[in-house]
């Protein structure tokens, strides 16, 4: 009995042997990625019998994911809040001092001619160019609002308001006399303004130009548009973009009617949020007059 019940184990291992090698083997990869699939087909059956509008997620109380904030956090807001109070309440009433000088800054300040590839000569043509620190004397100045409202007492938010300037990024044309300066003051640590050249408002005009028409943001794609809003029988009327350049950076008598007609110019961020995030540059970056040197910022978020 022993030989013959050897004997019918020893077939059973061989057929089976012979059965495995002819099925065809299956990587473990496709099984698990089978296996995947068939798991998800079955989530949506069961989403299409709880939801049948679709295998859509449902936002509820139950689903919403909560967001928590450090209470360090709560406190620096609260804490900047009231710094910037304070600060606003002292620069309405006893106006910067010190801190902004009412007499005509010059500076100097190197520069190489664009379009010098060849190093040794960028050496030699680099020469010294005086320009002015900050905005006195000049008749207008570009504004651009650089900072996020986080900690932003509601005064302040006001006078962004009146500026028109709703968003970070944005700027506007703005006359520059005792009362636009000290309003600007006011909200210096929110944005940077400086006197832009005739070239950087054509610019700004034909590349991110948008005008009011009915209440609507309408691009300057022609003439007939600006003739249609400003245009009229008086001589200085107003037919044609090159009108509206010349209008917006001479001050002219129709300014007021001319900056009302353009539409908040919104401008791209000068950093990448890469190089905010992970290099550490602040929100904002310098802010304040910058003088003849808001071309250069300007440049940059076109």
């Amino acid at each position: 009995m022993d030989s013959e019940s050897r004997d019918n184990t020893n077939e059973k291992m061989a057929e089976q042997e012979n059965g495995d090698r002819g099925l065809q083997l299956v990587p473990e990869s496709v099984l698990k990625r089978k296996h995947d699939l068939d798991e998800m087909k079955a989530n949506r059956a069961a989403q299409q019998i709880t939801n049948p509008r679709g295998n859509r997620k449902v936002f509820s109380q139950k689903t919403k994911v909560t967001k928590v904030r450090k209470p360090e956090s709560i406190l620096a807001q609260a804490r900047a809040k009231r710094n910037h109070s304070i600060r606003y309440k002292r620069v309405l009433k006893k106006g910067m001092q010190k801190r902004a000088s009412d007499k005509k800054v010059e500076k100097t300040k190197t520069v190489t001619p664009d379009g010098v590839t060849d190093e040794d000569r960028e050496d030699e043509l680099k020469k010294e160019v005086t320009y002015a620190a900050n905005s006195i004397g000049a008749n207008i100045v570009f504004i651009v609002r650089i900072r996020e409202p986080n900690g932003m007492p509601k005064n302040v938010k006001r006078v962004l308001n009146t500026l028109k300037l709703k968003r970070v990024n944005e700027g506007v044309f703005c006359r520059y006399d005792s009362t636009s300066r000290k309003m600007l003051h006011l909200v210096e640590p929110w944005i940077t303004y400086g006197v832009p050249s005739k070239q950087m408002v054509s610019d700004l005009i034909h590349r991110r130009g948008y005008g009011k028409v009915e209440g609507k943001r309408t691009a300057l794609s022609d003439n007939t548009i600006v003739e249609k809003v400003l245009g009229g029988q008086t001589e200085g009327a107003i037919i044609c973009v090159e009108d509206l350049v010349h209008e917006i950076y001479n001050v002219g008598d129709e300014f007021k009617k001319a900056n009302s007609f353009l539409w908040t110019f919104h401008l791209a961020a000068p950093r990448s949020k890469f190089q905010k995030d992970k290099l550490n540059f602040k929100d904002g970056g310098d802010y304040g007059d910058r003088g003849e040197e808001m071309d250069d910022l300007i440049r940059q978020m076109l």
